[in-house]
């Protein structure tokens, strides 16, 4: 009888085994198998993204409904990134000794107590403990959802697969905006928390029920990895608050903003320290210093700051010109269409000589779109973003399997030693960069906005007669509710005032796009030279293998 968290037993020929230690086996399954990894795949694959995603396009209205302060409910966002990126790094040695499946079950049986439990339960701190176990069990859940991808396509498909695995969690968000809206008409939070509840069940019992092949395990932890752990986790919780909060409480108006950022310096300074001195790093600072891998970072988290173009961007100028969730449905759907479209062709159009191409196509994409969106006015209705939009979203899906693949060619072609040290960089230049850009964006549109705003007014006398004429058009439509002149004249100024800050808005996202236009061309520039440096180098290694061969 094999243990609930035991992994099964099965025999393998020697090209099945995984040349990973702590990914399964890949064997030759039958067709209709493959079909079920396939579609428990997808099923995880969103769980595990899925549950922050349906909090955060709903942030605004769920700050109401629990009763709290706006920068109370943007800590849950963050408080999932505080716990999702360290977890990456353990789960990986974890897996390595123990397995992925005792894992994933125990932390995912967590989480799903802790939004059971949330049911009973409103207050600031319980949505805290929710969004935490979300993000370690969102670590565990996108890892494995990978392999049930992996053991879904044949090895001739593997960066496929692979693509896949890493790209269905990012539908996670545009289809959160389908029907999070309804879900909130039943029985507002509660109904939002007990549909996350009800997946992540879901899933644990098909991860309970359909076990994947076993894999190869060996020694990973050691104890000096404990305290690289806590100062990462310290390092990675500071700088995800302050990226969260600063643009509520303002940068340069709270002192603890300031005290964080001067504290993320020595821990990270102290991680830095122990990893380099360490005979087996946990975090292989050396391997991860050289230039290859200081341009991923670089391009990682540029890519992550530009594709925030629809989830902040676009989506921040539809609310401000009044628009709601749920008028944006058919927005939501075409994107997630486009989304989709860029899961496949990202999947069919890696190969091992195609990977950085890929991504500069991608973020070459999201540089026109941004450009385009650029001219919006405050007429600007969500069907003429919807081309725009659907770009974008094609980009983001089509980007992150190339992205992960470049650095993990180079993870196998070391012999698979160093894939924690990967996936921690990957990891934190992916959740941190959606924050940075999330941060970056909202704080520039700030700026922009007001200094919008004075240009406007500083234009707008009662002595211009158009200025006057928006006034007494405003003042026309209290006439039938207020038959005092005064008070008329001066509800139509504070209809000329609304009107201002519309536009003073719809001008400031403008300049946002142009921002993200220019960094997503930048960065498509700089992964073209980069493409173009190694065919130079190719070519020349060739023409001196044949000159050495005809010698």
């Amino acid at each position: 009888m094999i243990g609930f968290f035991q992994e099964q037993q099965w025999e393998f020929a020697p090209h099945e085994r995984s040349p990973l230690p702590g990914a399964p086996a890949t064997p030759d399954h039958p067709a209709a198998r493959r079909l079920l990894y396939g579609l428990i795949g997808v099923l995880i694959a969103v769980t595990g993204g899925f549950g922050t995603a349906l909090i955060a396009v709903n942030l605004t209205y769920l700050q109401g409904t629990l009763g709290l302060y706006q920068d109370e409910i943007s800590w849950l966002p963050a408080v999932y990134v505080m716990t999702n990126v360290p977890t990456g790094m353990v789960l990986i040695k974890y897996r390595q000794q123990f397995g992925l499946r005792s894992f994933t079950l125990i932390f995912l049986g967590l989480y799903c107590l802790l939004a059971f439990a949330h049911l009973f339960s409103s207050g600031f701190w319980a949505a805290v403990a929710v969004r935490a176990a979300s993000g370690i069990a969102g670590s565990a859940l996108t890892t494995l959802s990978l392999n049930y991808f992996v053991q879904a396509l044949p090895a001739a498909r593997r960066l496929g697969a692979i693509t896949l695995g890493l790209s269905v969690p990012q539908l996670a968000f545009p289809i959160a905006r389908l029907f999070s809206v309804e879900l909130l008409g039943f029985d507002q939070w509660r109904t939002l928390y007990l549909f996350e509840f009800g997946l992540s069940l879901v899933s644990l019992a098909l991860i309970g029920l359909v076990r994947l092949p076993p894999a190869t395990r060996e020694q990973a932890f050691e104890w000096l990895d404990l305290p690289t752990v806590i100062l990462f986790t310290l390092f990675v919780g500071l700088i995800s608050a302050v990226l969260a909060q600063g643009r509520y409480e303002w940068w340069m108006d709270s002192a603890w903003i300031g005290w964080a950022l001067a504290a993320s310096i020595p821990l990270f300074g102290a991680v830095f320290l122990l990893e380099y001195h360490r005979a087996n790093p946990m975090i292989d600072m050396r391997w991860l210093g050289r230039a290859y891998f200081i341009r991923l970072l670089l391009v990682g988290t540029m890519a992550r700051i530009v594709l925030s173009e629809q989830t902040y961007g676009t989506v921040g100028l539809l609310y401000a010109l009044g628009y709601t969730n749920d008028q944006l449905f058919l927005f939501s759907a075409l994107t997630v269409v486009a989304a989709i479209a860029g899961i496949i062709v990202g999947a069919l159009a890696v190969g091992p000589d195609r990977l950085s191409q890929p991504v500069a196509f991608a973020i070459g994409l999201v540089a026109v779109a941004a450009f385009i969106d650029s001219h919006a006015t405050n007429l600007t209705r969500p069907p003429q973003l919807y081309v725009t939009q659907m770009v974008i979203a094609f980009s983001t899906t089509m980007y992150i399997g190339p992205a992960i693949l470049v650095g993990l060619t180079q993870v196998i072609a070391d012999g698979g030693k160093k894939l924690t040290s990967f996936i921690i960089l990957f990891a934190t230049t992916q959740s941190l960069g959606g924050l940075i850009g999330t941060a970056l964006l909202s704080t520039y549109q700030s700026y922009a906005e007001k200094q919008h705003s004075f240009d406007i007014v500083e234009h707008l006398t009662m002595t211009d007669p158009q200025v006057a004429l928006a006034i007494q058009q405003g003042a026309a439509r209290y006439s039938p509710m207020l038959s005092d002149p005064a008070l008329r004249t001066a509800e139509g100024a504070a209809a000329l005032s609304q009107r201002v800050a519309i536009e003073a808005n719809v001008l400031a996202y403008n300049d946002v796009f142009r921002l993200i236009a220019i960094m997503a061309a930048g960065t498509t520039v700089f992964l073209m030279l980069v493409v173009h440096q190694r065919h130079r180098i190719a070519r020349r290694q060739a023409r001196m293998a044949l000159a050495g061969l005809s010698s």
